[in-house]
């Protein structure tokens, strides 16, 4: 009887201890798991926003809701390809991502939606929490070097329930970080649909001390968004903007809209020569 009663408490024991060191894994946090691999790749996967669909050959398709109506296309190519024989379906999320290190630093990052994983990796961290992903994605793009910081800013996107556009806004005004990541960051910020992000995008335009390249590019980004949001802020650009080049750039996405308001400013420029 007390062999039993002590075999018993042996075998408490023990599941106490395994589901103490369970919750000591769920507890670290995704960058100390990653960074346990030193060299090679880690792959981790977690649930995306709503209207995220891929072919799982990295281009993603995402739905943008109700205030931009249209749909993202990220990668070299369409979200559903085909040929004269076969279709790509656009398959729903999760997100997976692969993340290679070298020595201890993250040096690329991709991203897929639709698919599944081939061969092996050194880490499979499995299914880890939408929020978890994105802010650690995020932090990569706020300070890795150029090529893995814009990688990370898709995939970071991608997660479900996160609203991203305010830490991807403050990083297109750093100009301490590189101009393709800047650009990127506000690139995504001009498809969220909110007009807070269209004011931070002129913020950006506005900024005399900024650079011409991420100014033209905020113009740029500005020119995407509804025509009601972007048609007064490009012609406001076009009308009072001190840099020459951006007036320019307002100017041609003016163009490019085709909006009554824009033809009515070009008939004023004209007609005042």
């Amino acid at each position: 009887m007390q062999r039993r009663l002590i075999l018993k408490t042996q075998a408490v024991a023990a599941m106490v201890t395994l589901m103490l060191a369970g919750t000591s894994a769920m507890a670290q946090s995704l960058a100390s798991r990653v960074s346990a691999v030193k060299s090679g790749t880690v792959r981790l996967s977690y649930p995306s926003r709503p209207g995220v669909c891929g072919n799982g050959r990295g281009n993603v398709s995402i739905s943008l809701g109700r205030n931009n109506g249209g749909t993202a296309v990220s990668n070299a190519g369409n979200a559903r390809s085909s040929s004269r024989e076969w279709e790509d379906e656009c398959e729903p999320g999760p997100v997976r991502v692969a993340v290679d290190l070298d020595r201890g630093q993250v040096v690329a990052v991709r991203s897929y939606v639709g698919g599944r994983w081939r061969g092996d990796a050194e880490a499979d961290l499995g299914l880890v929490g939408a929020k978890e992903a994105s802010d650690w994605l995020l932090t990569l793009a706020e300070h890795s070097d150029a090529k893995p910081a814009k990688e990370a800013i898709l995939p970071a996107m991608l997660a479900e329930g996160v609203e991203v556009w305010p830490r991807l806004l403050k990083l297109a005004k750093d100009a301490d970080r590189p101009r393709e990541v800047r650009n990127a960051a506000i690139f995504w910020v001009s498809q969220e649909a909110s007009e807070k992000a269209t004011a931070g995008l002129q913020a950006i335009v506005d900024d005399a001390s900024g650079d011409r390249e991420v100014r033209k590019s905020a113009v740029f980004s500005i020119s995407q968004r509804p025509k009601d949001e972007s048609v007064p802020a490009l012609i406001r650009i076009a009308r009072t903007h001190g840099d020459a080049e951006v007036r320019k750039a307002a100017i041609f996405w003016l163009g490019q809209s085709r909006d009554a308001r824009a033809i009515a400013y070009f008939e004023e420029i004209l007609s005042a020569r």
